[in-house]
């Protein structure tokens, strides 16, 4: 009798166990109303509480699902998911956004979010990031973000956010400008002209408006000077007087592989 009693009792204290871990933790937020828990959320992006604040956009969203409220908690969770450096995540909720409400008032600020994901703000004219620039970092980065706000621009010429679109398009250009320029530049100095020429050719004629077709024309005349073709060199130089009258790089004496 004794020995069953004690074979008993520890089944019992381990069923007792099992339950409590299988137990689901209470769901604070399950008695908000709707607004009460937006309210949170944005409390919580206020103060920084992004992960927290993904969270609770997360539950709304589930919670008003097929209203405004709904759709206004996806924007926010892509945002605070961007503002905690989860740029994959940030980015998969603005696409699911922009596919399933094409007609949204918000569709100009999805758009808008969707650049700044792909647009490192640190850099360029809006800062600096340990001496780096855009011209360094993820060109494939660059170039979505730029369709982004070129999308923007195009469908809400009237939207708030278009102009800031507009100067972060301009930096992009020259920054993307800037790297062809760059990576012709490493060739010209390694003496593979022909892929310097053809880096710098294509900087001309993709960003002609961009500071950097300046010196991608100077490569160009000069690795067509290395490779006897006289004639390409001297369209290359026509074009340059013409596109910048006041250029140094029109001093043959300037040497572009020493810089």
């Amino acid at each position: 009798m004794t020995m069953r009693r004690v074979a008993v009792l520890p089944a019992c204290w381990l069923s007792l166990w099992i339950a409590g871990c299988g137990s689901t933790p209470k769901d604070e937020t399950s008695t908000l109303a709707l607004n009460e828990l937006y309210a949170e959320a944005k409390q919580e992006t206020a103060n920084g509480g992004y992960e927290r604040a993904a969270k609770l956009y997360e539950k709304l969203e589930g919670r008003a699902a097929g209203t405004v409220l709904a759709q206004q908690a996806q924007l926010e969770l892509a945002y605070v998911n961007y503002k905690a450096g989860e740029k994959a995540q940030a980015l998969a909720t603005l696409d699911r956004y922009i596919k399933l409400h094409p007609t949204s008032p918000a569709f100009d600020y999805a758009l808008y979010l969707k650049g700044l994901v792909n647009f490192n703000d640190d850099l360029g004219i809006f800062g600096n990031w340990s001496g780096q620039n855009l011209s360094e970092r993820d060109q494939q980065a660059s170039r979505d973000s730029f369709q982004a706000f070129k999308q923007l621009v195009d469908r809400f010429p009237q939207s708030p956010y278009a102009p800031d679109a507009g100067l972060r398009m301009n930096y992009i250009v020259n920054a993307l400008a800037d790297y062809e320029v760059h990576v012709a530049r490493y060739y010209l100095r390694r003496g593979a002209y022909v892929a310097a020429a053809n880096r710098a050719q294509m900087t001309v004629q993709e960003f002609q408006q961009s500071p950097a077709a300046e010196e991608a024309l100077a490569i160009m005349m000069q690795c067509y000077e290395q490779l006897g073709l006289t004639q390409l060199r001297d369209d290359a130089e026509r074009v340059l007087r013409n596109s910048f009258p006041q250029s140094a790089f029109l001093d043959r004496n300037n040497r572009l592989a020493t810089r």
